[in-house]
């Protein structure tokens, strides 16, 4: 899993990093809220490890803007406040779990996994973007009474970019979403797929298109 550990407490912070990194994780490390913020926002991140207590902008914060731009990543949120109005307010800012320090290593180790598992099996039969829609149980894109069908590659593409609509995604990420980490793929092949999938884009008729950020990816862009 690819993890963000967002926590002001340098020793604490790099100590979860080294943990979390010999369990086989790819791991990222930012000691302030904004940081934090702007990491998880562009980055494509399995689970986010989050304090609340950060310099900058506050895990609550960090939490709401998160949600509140489309990011769906499963956050486990730390804090040293144990009350009970606390837990409830990071998790209604989107929390999807709470851990109180101190807490056991084995137990955080466990609850990131358990989050990386749910982020992993949620599965949604449609996916809306602009005025398409990817259904996840025939592998189709549909818009305005058209459809077409997706092969397997094409599909796991569009299920990354609709999963997270307002995300710049990477050549590399995309790579090692679709055809994992020893798939024998490079650049060229990521560039064909898209080529593909713009031009059935194009024959739907979508405003929806697959854009691209010099140097840095992938994101879906409705035109005027």
């Amino acid at each position: 899993m690819k993890i963000l550990i967002v926590e002001d407490e340098v020793k604490l912070a790099d100590a979860l990093g080294e943990l979390l990194h010999r369990s086989k994780n790819v791991v990222d490390v930012m000691y302030d809220g904004e940081e934090g913020y702007f990491a998880a926002k562009k980055g494509d991140y399995d689970v986010v490890v989050l304090d609340v207590m950060l310099p900058k902008m506050d895990g609550f914060e960090v939490a709401q803007r998160l949600r509140n731009n489309k990011i769906n990543v499963p956050i486990l949120m730390l804090t040293a406040k144990d009350d009970i109005s606390s837990r409830v307010h990071g998790l209604d800012c989107g929390a999807d779990d709470y851990l109180t320090k101190p807490f056991a290593t084995e137990e955080l180790l466990a609850r990131v996994r358990a989050l990386g598992r749910r982020n992993t099996e949620m599965v949604y039969d449609k996916l809306t973007v602009g005025d398409v829609t990817l259904t996840t149980s025939n592998y189709s894109l549909e818009c305005g009474g058209k459809s077409v069908s997706l092969g397997n590659k094409e599909y796991e593409i569009m299920r990354l970019l609709f999963s997270n609509p307002k995300q710049v995604i990477s050549k590399e990420t995309i790579i090692s979403k679709v055809w994992g980490k020893d798939g024998d793929v490079n650049d060229n092949n990521v560039e064909a797929y898209m080529s593909f999938l713009r031009k059935k884009l194009s024959f739907l008729g979508s405003k929806l298109n697959i854009s691209t950020k010099r140097m840095l990816g992938y994101y879906l862009e409705e035109q005027a």
